[in-house]
């Protein structure tokens, strides 16, 4: 094999050639292809992130606002709880109030009615022992007789309604 410098000549000057033609047809356009691609590519990954961090903004916000309508919620159940226990233990004090009013105006009204049969007592037995007193002067009679008088008296009035 012999080595022809002509021939190697030829073959250096037709790749630098080619390499010149394909420099300025072929590797700037496909050069500005790929770097286009690339931003797009950088861009994209650019917005990806962004979005990635709104979305966890966006996530931290959305907990926080269930966390806020929990404890709110509790607070409204506890505020509910505190009113009802309340509102029970005044229709429980207001009953005893009432029962305790009920109670004290039936006692004096019993009082009353027991002061007024007295008092009706008092007059019946008075007139009684007027009309006794009357006819045991009338008859005059003697302690066998009067102890008679008063005992039929006495089954009288038992017998009166």
């Amino acid at each position: 094999m012999s080595l022809h410098w002509e021939s190697f000549v030829y073959a250096i000057v037709a790749f630098l050639i080619l390499y010149w033609l394909l420099n300025k047809f072929a590797f700037g356009p496909l050069f500005g292809i790929m770097e286009k691609r690339r931003l797009l590519v950088q861009e994209q990954m650019d917005n990806a992130e962004k979005n990635r961090l709104e979305s966890e903004k966006f996530l931290e916000e959305q907990k926080q606002s269930l966390q806020q309508a929990r404890k709110e919620a509790y607070d409204i159940i506890e505020q509910a709880k505190t009113t009802g226990s309340k509102q029970a233990d005044e229709i429980v004090n207001a009953a005893r109030e009432e029962s305790s009013r009920l109670k004290n105006e039936a006692v004096r009204e019993i009082e009353s009615e027991k002061n007024k049969a007295v008092a009706a007592l008092r007059s019946e037995v008075t007139g009684l022992s007027v009309k006794i007193a009357s006819k045991i002067i009338e008859k005059q009679v003697d302690e066998k007789a009067q102890g008679e008088l008063v005992d039929k008296y006495l089954q009288e009035v038992g017998t009166k309604p």
